[in-house]
């Protein structure tokens, strides 16, 4: 039954289609929407819709940008030759705010998933292809993350790259920091005893 109006009824509908929004957050986040100020609810409503128009794929790494090139790509000081393969912009921010990497970065904009109809052809990897073929590129690091369909993702990329001549490296995985090992899955453990260093 419709209780509130057909109007309020599709903005809840809207809200439910974003990824981990049930119906009650769909409906408090809806709520939440009517009772703004009306300018604030016109500011969100532009804010969608430039970013919807203005937001394109970088020409080099395929990340998000406004512009040709992605603010990364466009940093002369970065290393050429080594790439981040990253699943999303997300992935490719959480490296950046390290300020570890000083390489570049390609985003593949999902990550291998048969179960969702998610393969190969759906992800960047032709772009990927085509940036290794210039030559400028000595090692991939494929920094999927470390769940089924991450893993998958890097196996794939890995069997497709390596005959290609370049150095294809996966990142490591193990126990957080501050974990305790009880409660760490056995994969992770694995992993953690086989990325171990000398101290």
């Amino acid at each position: 039954m419709n209780y509130y109006g057909n109007s309020v009824s599709k903005l809840i509908e809207e809200f439910a289609k974003f990824p981990g929004v049930g119906g009650k957050s769909a409906q408090r986040m809806a709520f939440h929407v009517l009772n703004m100020p009306k300018e604030h609810a016109v500011a969100l409503a532009e804010a969608i819709v430039n970013a919807r128009q203005n937001i394109r794929y970088c020409a080099v790494c395929c990340n998000l940008t406004e512009h040709d090139v992605c603010v990364v790509c466009s940093e002369s000081k970065r290393d050429m030759s080594t790439v981040m393969v990253v699943e999303d912009p997300r992935n490719m921010a959480a490296y950046e705010k390290i300020r570890e990497f000083k390489g570049m970065y390609h985003v593949l904009h999902g990550a291998i998933s048969p179960m969702n109809g998610v393969g190969p052809n759906e992800l960047r990897i032709k772009e990927l292809l085509n940036r290794i073929n210039t030559g400028e590129i000595k090692e991939i690091i494929l920094a999927t993350n470390p769940n089924v369909e991450g893993e998958a993702t890097a196996m794939y990329l890995s069997r497709l790259l390596k005959p290609l001549g370049v150095k294809v490296t996966r990142i490591a995985h193990g126990v957080p920091i501050g974990g305790d090992l009880e409660y760490v899955d056995e994969v992770t453990l694995s992993r953690a005893l086989e990325g171990r260093r000398e101290m």
